[in-house]
């Protein structure tokens, strides 16, 4: 007979408990972090009209958005009409538009939740994957843009991920920077895209990368000279102060800089080439690295411009979104053998026919003293072996051992399955007995 193959489809993973335990804790964390911030929970469909999605990404992420064919009598045109959601910026937006009256202003919010990319996953990468997101709409102060930093820094704090780099840059800057290497404003986007690589490709790379989209050749000369300075920051500020808008980005720039000030377990900086890929950004754009992974574990920006494509008028809003399976990845990493157990800390066996309702009873008298503890339910063979191995296999630390010789005499035996100790004790001992071995 021919089997179907069990495992989940390329770019997706199953969670087993120990792993769902883990996630679910650092969810707690960003839950309560972000709520003690000001932001509010929100949640959207997993999908979106196709209208919603395309063109809000730049020119690589609308290839990744993951359309939905048409359905029913349309099938067969293999024509799209929705997708599934690409992050949860747009969602948001589309949110604010459709809800605005009923929304405080400013009204800040977080939403945890997965989304789908058409890519070719590689190492860290996934086509299903969770996104954090934090969101201020209303607000055009650079002091969202410094509280929505902060508010990020402290999550990533607060998991324990000390050791990031918080780097920022801002769209005018960028759009001085073009204007300061002489960079027709047709190549704009085009040329951020290639500098946005600088720490993947290096220098050389981003060069052939200018040169294979036609960018001016006295530019990239010139830009590539620059990207291999000792001090580029001091360069690119340089280079800015001839333009009026790289003057402007700057400024601006520089007061969210001095808003923030300092994060506790991290660094925040300038990053002079930061041009972040999504089309719609518009001020203030930021990455998070880690010493641990050297990858992007979170980032955002302000993007003034976006819902105003739902309802024809422009509002402020900045946000940021936590890279949640390279941060849960850095926590794995980092967990030693005293992380957190989720399963039961104690196993009833059962050694015969009779002793299913005492093993029952035990249980429940242990879950009342406040330990998990659980009857063995296999059922089948009653050897003790074999329910110690089930014990070990679920990271068990001790196993109750009555038989009817036991029961008879009001003893039980408890077997630490660290040690291999195994003692008897009365029955009314055994929750003291037990508090001492589980404390150890």
């Amino acid at each position: 007979m021919s089997t179907i193959d069990p495992n989940p489809p390329s770019g997706t993973r199953d969670f087993l408990p120990d792993e769902v335990a883990r996630r679910e804790r650092a969810f707690a964390t960003i839950r309560e972090t972000f709520q003690r911030h000001g932001f509010e929970p929100l949640d959207t469909p997993a999908f979106e009209r196709l209208e919603v999605l395309t063109g809000k990404y730049g020119e690589e992420g609308d290839q990744l958005i993951f359309k939905i064919l048409r359905r029913g009598e349309h099938e067969a045109t293999g024509e799209a009409d929705h997708a599934l959601r690409y992050d949860l910026t747009v969602p948001l937006a589309r949110v604010a538009a459709r809800y605005g009256s009923q929304l405080p202003t400013p009204f800040k919010r977080y939403q945890i939740a997965p989304v789908w990319r058409a890519d070719r996953p590689g190492k860290g990468r996934y086509r299903e994957f969770f996104q954090c997101d934090v969101d201020t709409i209303g607000s055009d102060s650079p002091l969202a843009d410094a509280a929505t930093i902060v508010a990020v820094a402290d999550v990533l704090d607060r998991l324990g991920l000390s050791g990031f780099r918080v780097q920022l840059n801002h769209r005018r800057a960028l759009a001085g920077l073009i204007e300061a290497y002489g960079v027709p404003a047709s190549l704009e986007s085009s040329t951020l895209t290639a500098l946005d690589k600088l720490d993947k490709i290096g220098p050389d790379g981003v060069a052939a990368e200018l040169t294979e989209r036609e960018i001016p050749h006295a530019a990239v000369r010139a830009l590539t000279e620059d990207l291999a300075a000792d001090d580029l920051e001091a360069v690119v500020r340089e280079r800015l102060a001839g333009t009026e808008r790289g003057r402007l980005g700057l400024e601006e720039l520089d007061r969210v800089l001095e808003l923030i000030g300092t994060v506790p377990g991290g660094q925040v900086g300038y990053a002079p080439v930061l041009a972040r890929g999504l089309s719609y950004y518009t001020g203030t754009v930021f990455e998070v690295v880690h010493e641990g992974l050297e990858a992007t574990i979170a980032a955002g920006g302000r993007y003034d411009g976006l819902i105003g494509m739902f309802q024809g008028q422009d509002v402020p809003a900045t946000g940021g979104s936590l890279g949640l399976e390279r941060i849960l990845l850095l926590l794995e990493r980092a967990e030693t053998e005293a992380r957190t157990h989720i399963g039961p800390e104690v196993l009833v066996t059962v050694l015969d026919d009779e002793a299913g309702p005492d093993a029952l009873a035990i249980a429940g008298r242990l879950r009342e003293h406040g330990l998990r503890a659980e009857p063995y339910v296999g059922g089948g063979s009653r050897k003790l072996g074999k329910q110690l191995r089930y014990a070990d296999r679920r990271g068990v630390r001790a196993a109750v051992i009555r038989g009817a010789e036991e029961r008879a005499t009001g003893r039980v035996a408890v077997k630490d399955l660290a040690s291999g100790e195994q003692v008897t004790v009365d029955d009314a001992e055994l929750t003291a007995h037990l508090d001492r071995l589980l404390g150890s």
